[in-house]
């Protein structure tokens, strides 16, 4: 029996497990659209394409199943390509369906006719043009066999209208074989015997722990190798959650606003063990003195990331799960001596650090925007689904809520995104309707995809927005105050919506708190309400993000306050 291209789509979409899509429909989607309405999928309805792949991607972090969303061309296909690039750069497993014009007019300037393939081709891990419906149930098995496999990315399929309402018989392949692309998962076994060597001698060790740890579902391994050693964990900004955040032999997260303790411990350690991460250039600070005295052994399943950015002594290509496995079991097998006795020194060193410089703010009459975090943290118990917008409340997030799990914060990292964290959120509670799902925000980039609180309000998710509203753009201003003589050029957002007024006007919750006993009431009365909450947080206006390790300096040269 023959199938049109719209109902083979559907087909293919039931056969990879998938049951819920984002999108915004148009006049090239209207077959799809059309035989959607026939099916049982889960439809979430945006209000911008922009926030359809968003809330795609907060769904794949959220759930571990590929995202996937589907919108029209021209304006529909270009709005995408802003979360496209930030799900390559974090590497999330996306499908994106996007409409074109019928074959016969591409290269015509048609109407809404934008080349999406060759736009999206440096910022997807891989995109098709579907010439033939014959092809099509292949390519969209092919499609989630390399946004889920390997290091894990988006990936962009170009459907023609005349492709959409053709007909074909279904044939898709039971299993996906290509010649090109064959990621490597299983690592060197002689490789790994030379990082227990480095561990058995090594005296001052550290483990960094990336993104690759959460998406390759490595924490428990994880934690079970730096509990055997005695190695301390710190872990990038992606990374956050691969450890327990309350674990003792946590330091923080390094970096640009990295803890002291952290920083200081890549300054002196003689042995990283490096997994999942891409030494991205706001953890390694000025990279001739990133953890210069270390022997470094790079675990990653992508082979370009190695040596990429900063040269390593022991790479190894693999998953970080079955090497992590792997390292146990080898670690197991021989004797390390008497590690209480032997990290005693370096443990007590990490410890006085801790001591001495903790992550700290002065309290005063006004709201601190570190108490608002440490509030959330305190009043959901850490168990929480965390996403951030981008800048000042991000870092805030990551440094005063503590993560235990994996999967629990969810953020725009390699790209830096704002306007992420709304649509990421109501991907991430679609995912987990059990869970309670916060937005971390600032009053800039919350207004960047605000229009997605209908979305919340009209599927009834019970997202709660946290707004540490200080009227700039914060993280900038934090540079033109410490780098530009306090030149706020074009920073001031003072002239911003009423939030309250904002939510009410979606049919929503609006909370206020403008001093500081004020801000637990808010967040309690927001938790107890299930429906969409705004909490506008009136917080400091001139607080800065600290540490802070300035542009090109070393990660141990930071300004503490």
């Amino acid at each position: 029996m023959e199938l049109t291209g719209a109902q083979i789509l559907m087909r293919a979409f039931k056969e990879e497990g998938v049951d819920t899509i984002f999108g915004y429909p148009g006049g090239a989607v209207l077959d799809f659209y059309d035989e959607l309405s026939r099916t049982d999928f889960k439809h979430i309805l945006v209000r911008h394409e922009q926030g359809a792949v968003h809330a795609a991607d907060g769904y794949a972090r959220a759930s571990g199943k590929v995202g996937v969303c589907l919108v029209t061309s021209g304006p529909g296909a270009t709005n995408t390509v802003t979360g496209i690039a930030s799900a390559n750069m974090d590497s999330i497993p996306l499908v994106v369906v996007t409409g074109q014009v019928p074959s016969p007019l591409i290269g015509n300037d048609a109407f809404q006719e934008v080349d999406i393939v060759g736009i999206t081709r440096p910022c997807t891990k891989h995109n098709y043009l579907v010439k033939n419906v014959k092809d099509l149930a292949r390519i969209v098995k092919e499609a989630f066999y390399i946004a889920r496999s390997g290091r894990p990315g988006p990936v962009l399929i170009d459907i023609p209208k005349d492709v959409a309402n053709s007909k074909a018989i279904y044939d898709a392949p039971d299993t996906i074989t290509l010649r090109s692309y064959n990621p490597t998962y299983e690592p060197n076994l002689k490789q790994l015997q030379k990082v227990v060597e480095l561990v058995k001698h090594s005296r001052k060790p550290i483990i960094f722990a990336g993104g690759g740890i959460i998406l390759s579902r490595a924490s428990d391994p994880l934690i079970e190798f730096s509990h055997r050693t005695k190695i301390p964990v710190t872990a990038s900004l992606m990374g956050l959650g691969a450890f327990p955040g309350t674990d003792p032999l946590w330091l923080g997260m390094p970096g640009m606003h990295g803890t002291f303790r952290a920083n200081m411990s890549i300054g002196e350690a003689d042995l990283m063990i490096a997994a999942g991460v891409r030494f991205d250039d706001r953890v390694t600070g000025k990279v001739q003195e990133f953890a210069k005295h270390a022997d470094i052994v790079h675990i990653d399943i992508d082979p370009t990331s190695i040596h990429k950015n900063i040269p390593v002594a022991v790479p190894v290509v693999g998953d970080c799960k079955i090497t992590l496995m792997h390292l146990n079991n080898l670690i197991n097998k021989v004797e390390l001596g008497d590690l209480d006795e032997i990290r005693k020194p370096w443990l007590e060193k990490i410890r006085k650090w801790k001591e001495t410089t903790p992550l700290k703010y002065i309290q005063n009459g006004s709201i601190k925007p570190q108490f608002v975090v440490e509030k959330l943290y305190e009043l959901t118990k850490g168990e929480a689904i965390i996403t951030t917008e981008v800048g000042q409340n991000q870092m805030w997030a990551a440094q005063y809520y503590h993560f235990d799990k994996p999967n629990h914060f969810i953020t725009s990292g390699g790209l830096g995104c704002m306007g992420f964290g709304l649509p990421a959120a109501i991907g991430a509670q679609v995912a987990c309707p059990s869970k309670t799902v916060i937005d971390i925000a600032g009053d800039g980039s919350i207004q960047m995809n605000s229009q997605e609180f209908a979305t919340a309000v009209q599927f009834n998710l019970p997202v709660k927005i946290a707004i540490l509203n200080n009227g700039f753009l914060g993280m900038v201003r934090q540079w033109q105050e410490l780098f530009y003589k306090k030149n706020y050029s074009w920073t001031n957002m003072s002239f911003a919506p009423d939030f309250v007024k904002l939510a009410e006007a979606y049919g929503a919750v609006g909370l206020r708190a403008t001093q500081s006993s004020e801000v637990e009431p808010v967040i309690r009365e927001a938790l107890s309400i299930p429906r969409p909450v705004i909490m506008d947080f009136r917080v400091e206006q001139e607080e800065n993000v600290y540490p802070m390790v300035p542009s090109g300096a070393a990660i141990t040269n930071m300004i503490l306050v």
